[in-house]
């Protein structure tokens, strides 16, 4: 096949991807998710229901299109980060540009936080990419994938959002949360000297 081909027919499939998403979200914002389905959002893309299944494994998916997306750009920013920054800085700065920038009247935003069942979906989806960021940063680091300091950033960084989209300020609050993870409870205001005699700070700390 040649490449004329080939980009010809990825852009069909993401022009069908981009139907099946814009009418899955308004059909769900117009008239509710549960009262959907999604024989309908095929017929309103224009597609076969087959086809919408060859795309999104399920109706919650149709609303994440950019999940794989939102994955490799994660990976970018620890690969890519700029010589002589740390994994955590990089990883802070990420989520700050790409986590906290979320316009509250996007129509998909809305949709996402006013439907559990899609909130709870968004959540498992972003938490799927745990495992591969660990691989990355034990990558990056040269500790092993299995090191605590290793899974506990890759976990507590894809926490961080969660906490910080519910803030009045969410890109400082994310700084705070990364500070947080960087120096420990030790560093915060509410620390004092109220720590418990023989509680460590933790054995790694990850500076690569």
């Amino acid at each position: 096949m040649t490449g004329t081909a080939t980009g010809r027919r990825e852009r069909k499939k993401a022009q069908t991807r981009q139907a099946l998403t814009d009418a899955a979200v308004r059909l769900f914002t117009e008239r509710g998710f549960d009262d959907v389905g999604v024989r309908e959002v095929a017929e309103a893309a224009d597609v076969s229901l087959s086809t919408l299944f060859k795309h999104f494994p399920s109706k919650e998916a149709l609303v994440f299109d950019l999940d794989a997306d939102m994955e490799s750009a994660l990976v970018a920013a620890v690969r890519d980060r700029a010589p002589g920054q740390s994994v955590l800085h990089a990883l802070r700065d990420h989520m700050v540009r790409t986590r906290t920038a979320v316009r509250t009247d996007d129509p998909t935003f809305v949709l996402v936080e006013s439907t559990p069942a899609l909130r709870d979906y968004a959540r498992r989806m972003w938490s799927r990419h745990e495992g591969t960021l660990a691989a990355v940063l034990a990558e990056a680091t040269g500790l092993a994938p299995e090191d605590p300091a290793v899974a506990g950033l890759a976990r507590f960084a894809l926490e961080a959002p969660g906490i910080a989209r519910a803030a009045e300020d969410p890109a400082r609050t994310m700084r705070d949360l990364f500070t947080l993870l960087e120096h420990g409870w030790a560093a915060t205001p509410l620390a004092g000297d109220r720590r418990p005699a023989g509680l460590s700070a933790g054995r790694a700390t990850i500076r690569a």
